[in-house]
C-alpha cells in the first residue's frame, strides 16, 4: 500500500505531523516523485482562474480524479497544482504572498494561520449541513465558533484482531484496557514462538498511540475550555498499563514492517494489531472473515472506547483576490457534489466520507468491519485540539516512550508534561491577547 492520507492522523494521535505516520513501503505520498503540475497557475492575482493546491498523494488515480473534479466546474476555470515535497512548508510560505493558491488542501489550518488572518472564515458554507459532518474532524477546524476548512475525508486508527486465534484460547474481543493486557499475554503464551499477542509498533506503541490511551481513560489532551486535559491520576494508570504490555513481553517488536502496514497481522506474527482503516482491504483480502476491528478499549469506570481520526480540509487563502469565487467552488465540490466526495474517499484507497450521511450510504462501508469502523469514527472519534502545540506534543511523546520502553514512573513523567503543556497554553493565550 502506498497511501499518504494517513499522515493526517498524526494530528488525531496527538503527534507531530512530519514523520509520525508513514505509508506502507517507501512512498509516503510526500516525496519528490510522481507527475508534475507543481508550477504555474498562481493564486491571489485576480487573474480570473482559481488556483487549487493539493499535496502529492501516493494513491494511484487521485491526481487524475481531482483534476477531473476541477474540470467539471463550469463557473470558473480551476487550475490544479499537484505539489511534491514538503507541502506543509510550501503552503505556510505561500500564504504570506500574493502568488499563493486561492484554494488549498490543509491538515488544519493551524492556530497561527487562523489567528494570523491567513485563511478565510467558511462558516456560512455549512448552513444546513454542519450537523452532517463528523464532529470530531470538524472540531479542530473550528476556532471561536468559526470554521476555517471543509473536511474532505476521514481516516482513523483501529485495533484489528484475529477471530480464530482468540477463539482458540476462549477469549472475547477486549473491551477494556485490562482485558487487552490480559488477552495479549494469554495469546502470547498460547502461541508458538513466532506469534505475539499484540503489535502496537516496533517502538511498543509510543509512536502510534499518542493521546489515544488518555481519551480511553475519559480524559483529553486539551479541554474545551483550553486547559490541560490529562492532569489526573487515571492518565498515569492508563499509560502504566502500556508499560505492562511491554514488560510482559506480550508485544511484537522488530517486525519487518511497522504498525501502519498490516503485514505482521496478515502473516500471523501477531494475534492483534493497532493499524488504520487503510489496511482493511488488504486484511480482508488475505483473511476473509477471520478478523474483526475495535476501537482502543476503555480504561477505568469513567473511560470510553477511543479512536483517533483526522481529515485534510479545503481552505481559502485570505490573500486571494477571488475569495467569493473560491468559497463558491469549494462549497460546490466538498458540500454539494456527493458523488465526487464518495469517489474521492473510496475509489483511491479506503477512507470514510466526511459527511456522515454519505458514509452511511456508501456501499463499501455498509457491512462487516467497514461498517463497524464508520460507527467507531462517529461515536468514538477524537482529533488533536488546535491548542495542542508541537512543544507539548514532543514532551508527551518523549514521556510516553520512556514510560513504555524504560519503565519510567508515569506520575513523574506526566507531571513534567502537564507543566510543559501549561506553559504552552499560557504562551499561546498571551500571544493572542
Amino acid at each position: 500500500m502506498s497511501i499518504s492520507r494517513r499522515n493526517l492522523l498524526a494530528a488525531g494521535s496527538g503527534l507531530a505531523l512530519t514523520g509520525a505516520l508513514t505509508a506502507c513501503g517507501s512512498n509516503t505520498g510526500r516525496g519528490d516523485g510522481g507527475s508534475g503540475g507543481a508550477t504555474g497557475g498562481s493564486g491571489g492575482t485576480g487573474g480570473g482562474d482559481l488556483a487549487q493546491w493539493y499535496h502529492q498523494y501516493g494513491e494511484p488515480g487521485t491526481e487524475q480524479a481531482v483534476r477531473r473534479y476541477a474540470a467539471a466546474y463550469k463557473k470558473t476555470k480551476v487550475t490544479v497544482q499537484w505539489r511534491p515535497g514538503n507541502y506543509d512548508q510550501q503552503t505556510a510560505a505561500a500564504l504570506l504572498t500574493d502568488g499563493g493558491p486561492d484554494v488549498f488542501e490543509v491538515n488544519g489550518p493551524t492556530l497561527d494561520q487562523i489567528r494570523g488572518g491567513q485563511v478565510v472564515d467558511l462558516t456560512d458554507l455549512f448552513a444546513g449541513v454542519k450537523d452532517d459532518f463528523n464532529p470530531a474532524v470538524l472540531a479542530p477546524k473550528t476556532y471561536e465558533g468559526k470554521i476555517y476548512s471543509i473536511p474532505q475525508v476521514v481516516d482513523m486508527q483501529l485495533l484489528f484482531y484475529r477471530k480464530s486465534m482468540l477463539k482458540k484460547v476462549n477469549l472475547q474481543p477486549p473491551r477494556t484496557l485490562d482485558e487487552l493486557v490480559n488477552a495479549a499475554k494469554e495469546l502470547t503464551e498460547a502461541g508458538d514462538r513466532k506469534t505475539k499477542g499484540l503489535f502496537l509498533g516496533n517502538d511498543g506503541g509510543a509512536g502510534s498511540l499518542g493521546g489515544t490511551p488518555l481519551y480511553a481513560a475519559g480524559l483529553s489532551l486539551i479541554t474545551e475550555d483550553g486547559k490541560v486535559g490529562f492532569d489526573d491520576p487515571s492518565a498515569a494508570r492508563a499509560l502504566g498499563k502500556l508499560r505492562q504490555l511491554y514488560a510482559d513481553k506480550s508485544l511484537l517488536l522488530g517486525a519487518p514492517t511497522d504498525w501502519s502496514d498490516p503485514s505482521a497481522f496478515i502473516q500471523g506474527l501477531t494475534a492483534m494489531q493497532w493499524s488504520g482503516l487503510w489496511a482493511l482491504p488488504a486484511v480482508q483480502k488475505a483473511l476473509g472473515d477471520d478478523f474483526g476491528v475495535l476501537p482502543f478499549p476503555k480504561e477505568g469506570g469513567s473511560g470510553k472506547p477511543s479512536v483517533p481520526v483526522g481529515a485534510y480540509g479545503a481552505a481559502v487563502s485570505a490573500r486571494s483576490k477571488q475569495q467569493a469565487a473560491a468559497k463558491e467552488y469549494i462549497k460546490w465540490l466538498w458540500i454539494e457534489q456527493e458523488e465526487f466526495q464518495t469517489d474521492f474517499a473510496l475509489s483511491y484507497g479506503f477512507h470514510i466520507p466526511a459527511r456522515v450521511s454519505l458514509a452511511q450510504k456508501a456501499s463499501k462501508l455498509k457491512d462487516g468491519a467497514a461498517a463497524d469502523a464508520v460507527r467507531f469514527a462517529t461515536d468514538n472519534g477524537y482529533a488533536q485540539p488546535l491548542l495542542w502545540t508541537p512543544a507539548g506534543q514532543s514532551a508527551y511523546q518523549d514521556a510516553l516512550s520512556r514510560i513504555i520502553k524504560d519503565g519510567a514512573n508515569p506520575d513523574t513523567e506526566l507531571k513534567t508534561v502537564v507543566r510543559k503543556t501549561n506553559e504552552e497554553l499560557q504562551r499561546v493565550k498571551k500571544k493572542s491577547s
